[in-house]
């Protein structure tokens, strides 16, 4: 029989046909615990009761207008959120907000509008440039894996979107020597989550955040990955107390329900963008906006972000011990994402996901003998125990 689906991924050899909070089912009904969360996509876990009532109301009313016609949540969604944005967005005024569908729409909508403003101050068009992140993952369109450094994302693709500068993640001054008077942004990842959850210096983000501002130069921060709880906080940026220009949001925007994203950002920034100059025709639709409030009305209660923090520590006191113990060679992280690297002698990421497969734990490796670990926020203490307790015994 012909395989009539394209083999852009590489599955784990399990098909699952239900969920709820950190479980999952297979077609043969076996349990799982899910510790990927659709790559945070699924922060408040699988059919989250707010969320999934969010969806059959809208559903009974409205699922589509276009941004042709205003429908009645359109606004109150970029109210709720820009308020929710607030702390992680540069200016003493409210934070504007566009709404899209994607996170690599989210990445593509902010590098558009910065290029805009870059122009309107007089970089010309044809030399505007951003600087960007070695090990970046911010989606996987055309433009964005120009600038990528990863062989398999980037490779046969050309020819490749000019205009990008790539640093090494971290370096400060390699970061400074690579802005000049073309440079209209710098465009990070708070933390690197596709590269193994990889953490900045301490001090780095404050640092970047004055580079920017003595060089007059937005200061994007991709969270479609970080942001939303993940880290304990709401932002990630917010472990540093640093505010950027642009903030890229997406994954559990959606509450795992459907594909939500967004910019939000400074009003003299976003307000570059006139009628026609960039749109989407689902961005922003009812359904979108129902479960985005329902998202956001979660995370207003600080709940899951205290969740994060709270059993984002007891993860990483245990994965500590797992290094002390000669089990990993190295974990890091923060609230509850991690990533954890395995001798290559003992075999690779892939393997180890397998193996916790076998014990009825989902994960995903990252790059050679790297997973990462991304449980839902709303996942049980005993049962991120039970995880690690699995973890434990298919390293041993």
């Amino acid at each position: 029989m012909t395989d009539t689906l394209a083999h852009n991924y590489h599955p784990l050899p399990v098909t699952l046909t239900s969920g709820e909070g950190a479980w999952v089912r297979d077609t043969d009904g076996r349990p799982y615990l899910d510790l990927l969360a659709g790559y945070s996509a699924l922060n408040f876990g699988h059919r989250h009761p707010a969320l999934s009532a969010a969806a059959h109301r809208q559903l009974d009313r409205l699922t589509l207008s276009s941004r042709a016609f205003d429908h009645d949540l359109l606004r109150p969604f970029a109210d709720a959120l820009s308020e929710l944005a607030r702390p992680a967005v540069a200016g003493d005024d409210a934070p504007m907000v566009l709404p899209m569908n994607t996170g690599a729409e989210a990445v593509e909508t902010a590098i558009k509008t910065a290029r805009k403003w870059g122009h309107r101050r007089g970089v010309p068009e044809d030399r505007g440039t951003i600087v960007v992140a070695a090990g970046n993952f911010h989606g996987r369109t055309t433009t964005i894996v120009s600038f990528s450094t990863d062989p398999e994302a980037r490779d046969g693709f050309g020819p490749f979107t000019p205009g990008f500068r790539v640093v090494p993640f971290g370096d400060v001054e390699a970061l400074r020597a690579a802005v000049d008077d073309t440079t209209v942004a710098v465009l990070l990842e708070p933390i690197q989550g596709e590269q193994g959850v990889v953490m900045p210096p301490e001090d780095y983000w404050p640092q970047v955040r004055a580079l920017c501002d003595a060089t007059g130069t937005l200061l994007i921060a991709d969270e479609v990955q970080s942001g939303l709880g993940r880290t304990g906080t709401t932002f990630a940026l917010e472990l540093w107390g640093v505010r950027a220009d642009l903030v890229s949001l997406g994954k559990a925007l959606g509450g795992g329900v459907l594909p939500v994203s967004a910019v939000v950002g400074r009003p003299d920034v976003l307000g570059v963008l006139t009628a026609g100059t960039h749109g989407s025709t689902f961005g922003g639709n009812p359904l979108a906006c129902a479960v985005g409030l329902a998202v956001i009305e979660l995370l207003a209660t600080g709940e899951p972000q205290r969740r994060a923090q709270v059993l984002g520590e007891h993860l990483h006191g245990r994965l500590r011990t797992l290094v002390q113990g000669g089990l990993l060679t190295a974990s890091r992280g923060v609230g509850l994402w991690a990533g954890l690297d395995v001798d290559p002698a003992w075999g690779t990421g892939r393997r180890l996901c397998e193996r916790l497969l076998d014990v009825g734990v989902l994960a995903k490796d990252t790059h050679g003998s790297t997973i990462r670990l991304a449980p839902p926020l709303v996942i049980e203490a005993e049962d991120l125990d039970l995880a690690l307790d699995r973890l434990t015994q298919v390293l041993r």
